[in-house]
C-alpha cells in the first residue's frame, strides 16, 4: 500500500551546503515542506520509505518503490490512478486495487471491500507523526531527516 504525506519543515531546515538536491525541501501552499512516500505491507508495517520535496506528486516515485516488492494486491488511492502505474503493477502479476479518477473515460473496476484496508497506511503515517522530529522537519539535510524517519519506523516495527 503506497501513500505519501507532507511534513512541514522548520524555517531553520533550509540553507544547507550542497544545494537543493541534498535538502529535499520544496515550496507548497504551507511554505517549506518535505514529503514522505511510504509503502506498507498488509499489517501496516513500513517496507519502503522515500523522501522528496513537498511539491512532488505521490505518483512520481511510485513505480520505483513498488517494483522492489512482490504483492498479490496493490491498494492505493486515486493519486496512483495512472496508466503507467497500473501497467507496472499488472506486469508484475499483482492486482491493482485503485479507484478510478472521476475524469477517466472508462472507469476501472476495483474491490471496494479490499480497498477499505488502505486505512493501514494512514494509520502508519499517524504513528510516525507522533514523533516530534518526524512531524516537523528540523534537519537541514534530507539524509539526516530520512534517518529520523527510519528510527520512527523501527519503533513501529518493535511495537512502541
Amino acid at each position: 500500500m503506497p501513500d505519501g504525506s507532507v511534513i512541514r519543515a522548520h524555517q531553520h531546515a533550509a540553507g544547507a551546503k550542497g544545494g537543493q538536491e541534498h535538502q529535499a525541501l520544496g515550496r507548497s501552499r504551507g511554505g517549506f515542506s518535505t514529503k514522505i512516500h511510504a509503502v506498507v505491507d498488509g499489517l501496516g508495517y513500513p517496507v519502503e520509505i522515500v523522501i522528496t520535496a513537498g511539491q512532488v506528486h505521490d505518483s512520481v516515485p511510485a513505480i520505483k518503490m513498488l517494483e522492489k516488492h512482490e504483492a498479490v494486491y496493490v491498494i492505493a488511492d486515486k493519486a496512483y490512478d495512472a496508466d503507467a502505474i497500473v501497467a507496472s503493477i499488472e506486469s508484475r502479476g499483482s492486482i491493482p486495487v485503485i479507484p478510478s479518477r472521476k475524469n477517466r473515460k472508462t472507469p476501472r473496476e476495483y474491490d471496494k471491500h479490499l480497498y477499505k484496508e488502505r486505512h493501514l497506511v494512514e494509520v502508519f503515517f499517524n504513528k510516525i507523526k507522533q514523533y516530534r522530529r518526524v512531524a516537523t522537519r528540523y534537519e537541514k539535510l534530507s539524509a539526516n531527516y530520512l534517518s529520523m524517519v527510519l528510527i520512527a519506523c523501527c519503533m513501529i516495527w518493535i511495537g512502541f
